[in-house]
């Protein structure tokens, strides 16, 4: 679990631990990460729910009951909602395709709802996006209130929180914003860059979560939650710019296409287009409101939009992110073929070694710094190049990098790859979620030989296709180039 100090610590509530077994679903997410780690502190018995088991959700919330379901399955939700009296429903659909949202989603949403009824589950927990009754809303945004809207057609009581763009270390909104404001001298915004909302603390929006089940009384009520401040989109970019000490011009665009904008974003910054649209589809969307009805029973002041910039900077600079938008990016991640789950062994390989007199801890820490900012040595142009092309046709790209610079755990992004195995001093294996004719790995492994350890790397690549056939040996001759100064770079 991580070091730093739960962030409720000092909410206006108390602890209800007579309440039983709280579900969180989502919890591999940006937010639900970060709230079964609140929820622990708070003395809850916590049961999380992943579509796939790995031993690192031990680690990372000691305490908890790991259970594996799938929410499209009634069988695997009956085993999850099995004697839970409060679930949190943070499961979403946001990435899939506009004409399959709704079908995919409703399903998921009214299989959770009907099992809930069943087991006897006391209360369901929804976050949302920000919506305003009586506004015509278009697109997805509109979805994400449908979803509530088909929780709350049960039996179940449902608390609705309706929230806007959340900014803390890690999140989406965030990054945006940073990498846009932190590296360009002239911003092209469009004319919905005005309009008003309230943007959100993380730390705020887990005082929200855990505080409505603390009180009962928020049962089976919708709330709109906000930080202080009411902000447009250009005052965000020109608060950011002031704290950074950067002179940014900013223009008015005649371009105000919300694809237009997310495809540019994802090019200018680690956030795929995919989530940027969303993120956008917020922004263009949202209004001012009024929280005073949460605010009746949750009286705390959420802290300054610019104070709240201020501490996911800290985090950033301190190498203390817990979660990030992409643990949970692409969205089946969790559920992709592990290479130990492959039918036949992949037939494409390209391995490479390096004998060194490091030692092993030394050699394996290393490895654990490659990507991100650091990069891949003298090859990086190359990994770059890769990423960038990669990114043009909407795959993940480079760009993603990592969490940490400093601590990798399995599940974590490094570039367009994802830690799926990994043995302290021994192994490394990466999958690759950038855009293939095929299933690629990475894997890193040290073996002992007297007083000297021999590094390895083997790329492996498993296809059937012609057109995988020929993307293999097209790169084929690059290998030896970039894995052996790999290595000679690792081992210096």
């Amino acid at each position: 679990m991580s070091n730093l100090l739960p962030y409720c610590k000092d909410l206006p509530t108390t602890p209800v631990l007579e309440i039983g077994v709280v579900l969180v679903t989502g919890a591999t997410g940006y937010i639900g990460g970060r709230l079964v780690r609140e929820l622990i502190e708070r003395g809850y018995k916590v049961r999380v729910m992943v579509r796939s088991y790995s031993a690192e959700y031990l680690d990372r919330w000691p305490g908890a009951e790991v259970i594996v379901a799938d929410a499209t399955s009634v069988d695997q939700l009956k085993k999850a909602l099995n004697n839970v009296s409060v679930a949190y429903y943070l499961i979403h659909s946001m990435l899939v395709a506009r004409k399959r949202f709704m079908s995919s989603e409703r399903q998921v949403v009214e299989n959770f709802r009907l099992v809930a009824e069943e087991m006897n589950v006391r209360r369901i927990i929804y976050l949302g996006s920000q919506g305003i009754e009586g506004v015509e809303l278009k697109g997805r945004y509109r979805d994400r209130i449908q979803v509530g809207e088909l929780l709350m057609q049960g039996s179940v009581p449902v608390t609705i929180l309706l929230t806007p763009l959340t900014i803390g270390s890690g999140s989406a909104s965030f990054e945006i914003i940073n990498h846009i404001v932190s590296k360009y001298p002239v911003l092209f915004l469009p004319y919905w860059a005005r309009k008003k909302c309230r943007p959100i603390g993380i730390r705020d929006l887990l005082k929200y979560l855990v505080g409505v089940l603390e009180i009962p009384v928020t049962s089976g009520n919708i709330y709109n939650i906000g930080g202080e401040d009411v902000l447009s989109y250009l005052e965000m970019n020109k608060i950011l710019a002031k704290l950074l000490g950067k002179r940014r011009l900013f223009l008015p665009s005649p371009v105000s296409s919300i694809r237009f904008y997310s495809y540019f974003i994802s090019l200018l910054t680690p956030v795929p287009a995919q989530i940027a649209v969303y993120i956008l589809r917020g922004i263009k969307n949202e209004l001012e409101y009024d929280d005073a009805a949460i605010r009746k029973h949750l009286d705390f002041k959420p802290v300054r939009f610019k104070e709240a910039l201020k501490r996911a900077l800290s985090q950033e600079e301190h190498d203390t992110i817990s979660t990030r938008w992409s643990d949970a990016y692409p969205p089946a991640h969790e559920l992709s073929i592990k290479l130990t789950e492959l039918s036949e062994s992949p037939k494409y390989n390209s391995k490479y070694s390096i004998i060194t007199d490091k030692g092993a801890p030394e050699i394996f820490q290393s490895i654990c710094h490659i990507g991100g900012n650091i990069g891949w040595f003298n090859t990086s142009w190359m990994w770059r190049l890769r990423g960038l092309i990669d990114r043009i046709f909407l795959g993940v790209g480079t760009s993603r990098g990592r969490r940490s610079v400093n601590s990798l755990r399995i599940n974590d992004v490094i570039d367009f790859w994802r830690v799926e195995d990994m043995i302290d001093k021994q192994r490394l294996l990466l999958r690759a979620e950038m855009i293939l004719p095929g299933k690629a790995w990475l894997e890193f492994f040290i073996e002992a030989h007297s007083e000297q350890n021999e590094i390895t790397v083997i790329a492996h690549f498993h296809t059937k296709s012609v057109l995988g056939k020929l993307y293999w040996y097209s790169f084929l001759p690059f290998h030896y180039f970039i894995f052996k100064d790999l290595l000679k770079q690792l081992s210096k």
